[in-house]
């Protein structure tokens, strides 16, 4: 029997809710988010509202694309965006405050946030910012579906598309989407290790 993929659409301010939730499920036990938030109660209080705000910042960088349903969902950053500019970072500096709390996530998340950007490659590119599936849905082709219809709508810029995972395990998942493994890093001050990725464009 044959399970049927549901159709990724693009995401919507009405969606940011459930997006933001299901994300947070999925990244719940990431070794970016445990860093940032050792403690699993803080993180389940605060991945929501983190993930609410990428959201809401990847509105006018990219695009971002979500399964009918909501199981998975992508965000993307176009050519010239992958980092985050000043102006991007002041305007948001109160609602991320608020959304890391008081205490030091907000230097872990930084620090994570730096080294991220650091080994972003030179030119243009697009960039899988986030993809998360919910984890009771995994395993069905749910978020490759996700991430395939990302890498289709893009295709037609002959840009590459570069992605970074602090998941060893994902390295199969994406080399099976073309990527490459391009770099290991890790986090300064005993954070996370990550794996750079990047799809050619051509």
């Amino acid at each position: 029997m044959t399970l049927e993929v549901p159709a990724t659409l693009s995401a919507g301010q009405g969606d940011r809710a459930s997006v933001a939730a299901m994300l947070a499920r999925a990244f719940a036990e990431d070794p970016a988010t445990c860093f940032i938030f050792p403690d699993p109660v803080a993180r389940a209080k605060r991945l929501p509202r983190l993930f609410g705000l990428l959201f809401d910042g990847d509105e006018s960088t990219g695009m971002r694309l979500v399964t009918a349903g909501g199981a998975a969902a992508t965000l993307w950053r176009g050519p010239g965006r992958s980092r985050t500019s000043r102006l991007e970072m002041i305007r948001s500096a109160w609602p991320m405050l608020r959304a890391m709390g008081l205490g030091s996530a907000l230097g872990r998340a930084l620090a994570v946030s730096e080294a991220i950007d650091a080994h972003h490659p030179e030119g243009e590119f697009w960039y899988l910012h986030i993809a998360g599936c919910d984890p009771a849905m995994q395993g069905r082709g749910i978020g490759r579906a996700a991430v395939q219809a990302g890498l289709d709508r893009v295709a037609g810029s002959r840009l590459p598309v570069y992605l970074e995972t602090p998941l060893e395990k994902n390295i199969g998942f994406y080399r099976g989407l073309g990527f490459d493994l391009t770099a290991e890093w890790q986090v300064p001050k005993n954070g996370p290790r990550f794996w750079s990725m990047t799809r050619s464009g051509s």
